[in-house]
């Protein structure tokens, strides 16, 4: 005799992303896996997210204040009636398959906590080429992870109610390093695994202001959970990729010296070629599945990224010096108010 499935609550957090969000809702409804429920729990959204909610026939909760994906995640999963709950960003679109693979993975060892799906290579929605290089690079290094993973990616992320109640909430502090914290805390009692098998479509990021300010503050504010890990978790959080950026950021630095004495420019001349062979197989993978010239185009983003994301460690680690309260942002306990991003 089959054992009973157990239900699996799939929570969707949103704020404003009415324009994905039926696409979101629909894979949701349209998943293999049953029993399901589907709960949509909106961050008092000022678009047409909870009208498009509830014309799919979602459930819609509201938090009542605008207060966060930490606190959106939190009234998901107290609400949630299921024995596993998937948590789901709302401009995501998962494969039919995802959940159902999500839960035989958690079944198959009782030490894994989390399952953390993975990104497709084509966005869900295509706008932009700053949008199409998220892209190929997310679905790079989530592909390239698979596996027993020290971090938690929760755009698509699987585990099971009693994990959930037993590691805490997220923390509601939080604006950008929610998971990373969770991550830490997680990874102390359970392994956590990224699998290819649960994967989705994500309406990324399609303007450069928006990557540039989102890699920034989301790298700066990593800077007093790394040092309190005293490690990098891997994925893309590594050494190699760590000098990587730090080598574009003073490529683009030293690059001013070469008007003033051109033999100065072989210094930036070297650190570029640093930063762009430190990801030579990333290169090679979108030179093979989208040609030369928007590899070209990708290689220019990629360098600015990588700069962006080591300014952000250098303000991060100014502020780890100079402020106690940031020092203590993942401390226990420590969660009284929401940390906002500047800008």
């Amino acid at each position: 005799m089959n054992r009973k499935q157990p239900l699996v609550s799939v929570v969707i957090p949103n704020y404003n992303y009415g324009r994905a969000l039926e696409l979101c809702l629909r894979a949701a409804l349209a998943q293999t896996y049953e029993p399901l429920e589907v709960l949509l729990i909106d961050d008092c959204s000022t678009d047409d997210s909870v009208a498009v909610a509830e014309a799919c026939g979602v459930r819609v909760i509201s938090t009542g204040v605008n207060s966060g994906v930490a606190t959106t995640r939190n009234t998901g999963a107290a609400h949630a009636r299921g024995e596993i709950i998937v948590f789901v960003d709302s401009d995501v679109a998962m494969e039919p398959d995802a959940v159902a693979n999500a839960v035989a993975l958690l079944d198959s060892d009782p030490r894994i906590g989390a399952v953390c799906g993975t990104y497709d290579a084509e966005p869900l929605i295509r706008d932009s080429l700053v949008e199409e290089y998220r892209c190929l690079h997310q679905f790079y290094w989530l592909a390239e992870t698979e596996g027993r993973i020290g971090t938690l990616h929760t755009a698509i992320c699987a585990m099971p109610a009693r994990v959930f109640a037993e590691i805490g909430p997220f923390n509601p502090r939080l604006r950008h390093t929610e998971d990373g914290d969770y991550a830490a805390r997680i990874c102390r009692s359970y392994e956590v695994h990224s699998s290819t098998a649960v994967r989705g479509r994500h309406d990324h990021d399609d303007t450069w202001r928006v990557v540039l300010r989102k890699v920034f503050h989301r790298t700066r504010l990593h800077i007093p959970l790394y040092v309190r890990r005293g490690d990098l978790p891997g994925g893309i959080a590594t050494g190699p990729r760590a000098g990587a950026s730090v080598a574009a950021l003073l490529a683009l630095l030293t690059l001013p010296l070469g008007l003033i004495a051109p033999p100065w420019l072989l210094a930036p001349a070297a650190l570029l070629a640093f930063t762009l062979l430190a990801d030579t197989a990333l290169h090679r993978f979108v030179l093979r599945r989208r040609g030369p010239l928007f590899a070209a185009y990708f290689a220019f983003t990629h360098t600015v990224v990588n700069a962006v994301i080591a300014a952000g460690a250098g303000v991060g680690v100014l502020q780890w010096l100079a402020s106690r309260r940031f020092r203590r942002l993942y401390e226990p306990g420590e969660h009284l108010a929401p940390v906002r991003a500047a800008g």
